[in-house]
């Protein structure tokens, strides 16, 4: 009477003592008939003393006979003992490797110990530390060399290999015994362990290495996804696995006079043109020399690629490749809290039908469109800065609080001396802003200057670009 145990490291042979042990070698058959040992790791590894199985559980506190099992499927059978009295015989020791037995457990709260499912095999001769205290029922007759692999393998500060040794599939070679009432055999064997490892898997291979390009290949789209998700937690990006458009084309080496028309028009023939940008600096208003373009179709943006590589715009030669930039799909993630979305957004509704889409703004001055009707100002070439408006806010109010003093002073009718000296306050007053009139008069005129100085520049080079 033997059982087939093919593990993953190997096959075992275990021949049972049927007539010495009946009970212990029937609820063992019967636990393998019904695949209860199938997917089972040895969870309990010494090395020199035994390997250790039969918990589903894997953790040495689970396991039930076959009848408790058989009771635990049909919840109208009438309540099983967990455990079965063990077969304890004087004859049958630890004496040599490969010795099979019947793990006994101790009784607890109450309960009755005795032996389960959980069996263990030796790995090394005599050891009588067991003897009187597991039931012996079986001896491996085939598989020293599986034996052997299981003694060598490294375990963790419990005794648990760190890679999972699992039996994988067991099969009964003869069994005498007739089936239990209630006995139900599954169609077939499980296919997930029945417990939760985290170890290494029982086909994997920890050593094993991939060809050169492969690893560099890993390595780089493990690097990648790591930049992306330290991205995503500095709010560069709005989340990891997040992609550049295809639809939209980076354009280089620009010339500085190369504005978004001039780009909107050459890329126009081969597509309809979404948006086309040359992206300025932020206080001068100079081009960086790059643009970005996006097309309605991504195979408008693949010929426009294929065509236009360093083509001459300007007496320039561009260079041309597909955006790797997200920053139109950044629209609500950001550095500043309190910034929020980007401008435009929330209030125009996006542009072109699309939410994620804002219209460019070629001058300045657009900004203040929708300003315009409700009293607001025009955004002007040459903004104010915020000193100087703050400055003349406070001099139209403290000229406001003057009148309101005269009048107040008039409506009182004071004293002669009182109005001398009111009236040479007010002369002191008109020449300091006689002073401040002039002052920005002479502002003005230097503006203009330089504004002439520069269109007449701007003339000298493109009279000479045409000649």
């Amino acid at each position: 009477m033997s059982v087939l145990f093919e593990t993953s490291v190997g096959d075992i042979v275990i021949d049972l003592e049927v007539e010495a042990c009946p009970k212990t070698c029937e609820n063992f058959l019967k636990l393998c008939k019904v695949y209860y040992y199938n997917l089972n790791a040895f969870f309990n590894v010494s090395k020199d003393f035994l390997a250790q199985a039969g918990d589903p559980t894997a953790t040495g506190t689970g396991g039930e006979s076959i009848w408790s099992y058989i009771a635990s499927q049909n919840p109208s059978n009438p309540p099983t003992p967990r455990y079965f009295p063990p077969e304890i015989l004087p004859r049958l020791k630890h004496t040599q490797k490969g010795t099979v037995s019947m793990a006994v457990a101790p009784a607890l709260e109450g309960h009755k110990g005795g032996c389960g499912s959980q069996f263990f095999i030796t790995l090394g001769n005599n050891i009588d530390y067991l003897d009187g205290k597991h039931a012996v029922f079986g001896h491996v007759v085939e598989g020293s060399e599986t034996l052997d692999k299981i003694n060598e393998v490294y375990v963790d500060q419990d005794g648990r290999p760190f890679k999972d040794i699992r039996i994988r599939h067991v099969v009964i070679l003869d069994d005498p015994f007739p089936d239990p009432p209630g006995l139900f055999k599954p169609p077939s064997s499980p296919t997930r362990p029945p417990d939760n490892s985290t170890r290494i898997a029982e086909d994997e291979d920890p050593l094993a290495t991939l060809p050169e390009e492969e690893e560099e290949r890993v390595r780089r789209e493990k690097a990648a996804a790591a930049s992306a998700l330290t991205l995503e937690m500095v709010g560069d990006l709005p989340f990891a696995n997040v992609r550049p458009p295809e639809n939209v084309l980076f354009v280089c080496k620009l010339n500085p006079v190369t504005r978004d028309e001039d780009l909107e028009l050459i890329f126009s023939r081969f597509g309809s043109i979404m948006s086309c940008q040359v992206i300025r600096d932020k206080r001068t208003g100079d081009s960086l020399q790059y643009a970005f373009i996006e097309f309605d179709k991504r195979e408008d943006a693949e010929q426009a690629y294929f065509k236009m590589q360093n083509v001459l715009v300007d007496d320039r030669r561009i260079w041309v490749d597909f955006s790797q930039s997200v920053a139109k799909l950044n629209t609500h993630w950001s550095n500043d809290i309190a910034r929020g979305p980007k401008r435009g957004f929330k209030d125009k509704g996006g542009f072109a039908g699309r939410d994620d889409l804002e219209r460019t703004r070629r001058y300045r001055d657009e900004e203040g469109t929708a300003r315009r009707t409700t009293g607001g100002d025009y955004g002007l070439v040459f903004d104010v800065t915020d000193r100087d408006s703050g400055s003349k806010k406070r001099r139209v109010s403290r000229e406001r609080d003057d009148d309101r003093e005269k009048r107040k002073r008039r409506s009182r009718s004071p004293p002669l001396r009182d109005r001398d000296r009111d009236r040479d306050r007010d002369r002191l007053r008109e020449k300091d802003y006689g002073r401040e009139r002039d002052h920005g008069r002479d502002r003005e005129r230097d503006r203009d200057r330089r504004r002439s100085r520069s269109r007449d520049k701007d003339k000298d080079r493109r009279s000479e670009r045409r000649y």
